[in-house]
């Protein structure tokens, strides 16, 4: 599959990312296949809840980023893969997988996916989700209350300890790595349609 584009949505917690990412598959629908880093965090199985409670998930250190390499040179193949399914309220990998299959169109979305050179060299558009602060730790709160039953303070306290310092080390300097910035994500409807416009162009 010479023909497989792969597009890298990055940015820090709360950007964007996935409603850029919702607005692209809605668009293409199966034309689309999508790989998350945040799957791809190592497993903590020797560990008790407690302490993987303490684990910074913000650092690259954290995510088992070389079998995304393997899976996704895998997927430009036109190989299918298992990819690893991670559970945010045991702060675990669980056993079951996911069968992503090869698609025209891939995309990879996480925080920290240009932190690896490696990683971003794999990708033809790499793009970057730039966002107030203010806002994202907003967004942040709301859903990890929502979909994670997390509390305010522990949301609040993860930002100031770790969410914050790792994007300000790790997250933002990756930029300059990006070939597009996008102001407030999936809100941002010129830069969506210059990225509709973009795909189109190489499906066609």
């Amino acid at each position: 599959m010479s023909d497989v584009l792969v597009i890298g949505i990055a940015g820090g917690s709360g950007s964007g990312k996935t409603t850029l990412t919702k607005n692209l598959i809605n668009y293409f629908g199966d034309q689309i296949a999508v790989v998350h880093h945040d799957n791809y965090y190592n497993s903590h199985h020797d560990m008790t809840f407690e302490e993987r409670c303490q684990v910074n998930y913000d650092h690259p250190d954290a995510f088992e980023t070389r079998l995304m390499i393997e899976q996704l040179h895998f997927l430009k193949q036109g190989r299918s893969v298992e990819c690893p399914v991670y559970d945010y309220s045991i702060h675990d990998r669980v056993e079951e997988t996911v069968t992503i299959y090869p698609k025209p169109i891939i995309l990879v979305e996480g925080i920290l996916i240009f932190a690896d050179r490696e990683l971003a060299d794999l990708m033809d558009i790499k793009i970057f989700v730039d966002t107030d602060a203010d806002i994202r730790l907003a967004r942040r709160i709301k859903r990890d209350i929502r979909d994670r039953g997390r509390t305010v303070d522990s949301v609040v306290d993860q930002w100031l300890t770790t969410v914050k310092p790792m994007y300000e080390a790790f997250v933002e300097p990756t930029k300059k790595r990006a070939d597009i910035i996008v102001p407030e994500g999936g809100k941002n409807p010129v830069a969506l349609e210059m990225i509709l416009g973009r795909i189109e162009r190489h499906l066609s």
